[in-house]
């Protein structure tokens, strides 16, 4: 069982799954991205700090640094379940775009997820 993130109860009152293997990967790359080191008690340094960058001044220097963040933290908090391929960041206007180009160790399959952030709204 695979529980759903964001955390909810389904219908039938209980903790909703997720509906299959690749939704469950993407849920946690999900959670190290928009996670703020610090957020989580238990584990004071999960996340990558992603959300700290948001709001920096627009740049080569911003993307690159992102990308090595991102490849980082997943490296780190996912490397037993993934291979990261590439990660891709850009910042258009107000809006953070990072995508994440993985395999899955125990299935070999490559997949791509891309999550995006607008300034100042919560994930």
């Amino acid at each position: 069982m695979n529980i759903a993130f964001p955390y909810r109860i389904d219908s039938r009152g209980r903790s909703a799954e997720t509906p299959d293997d690749d939704a469950h990967v993407r849920q946690l790359i999900e959670q190290v991205l928009f996670t703020v080191p610090g957020e989580r008690v238990n584990r004071p340094d999960f996340g990558c700090g992603l959300m700290q960058l948001v709001f920096a001044p627009n740049s080569d220097e911003l993307a690159a640094t992102l990308q090595m963040l991102v490849q980082g933290a997943l490296q780190q908090w996912l490397g037993s379940l993934l291979r990261i391929d590439e990660v891709l960041a850009s910042s258009v206007d107000e809006v953070l775009t990072i995508q994440v180009r993985y395999t899955v160790l125990r299935t070999g399959a490559a997949r791509i997820a891309s999550f995006s952030q607008t300034q100042g709204a919560a994930p």
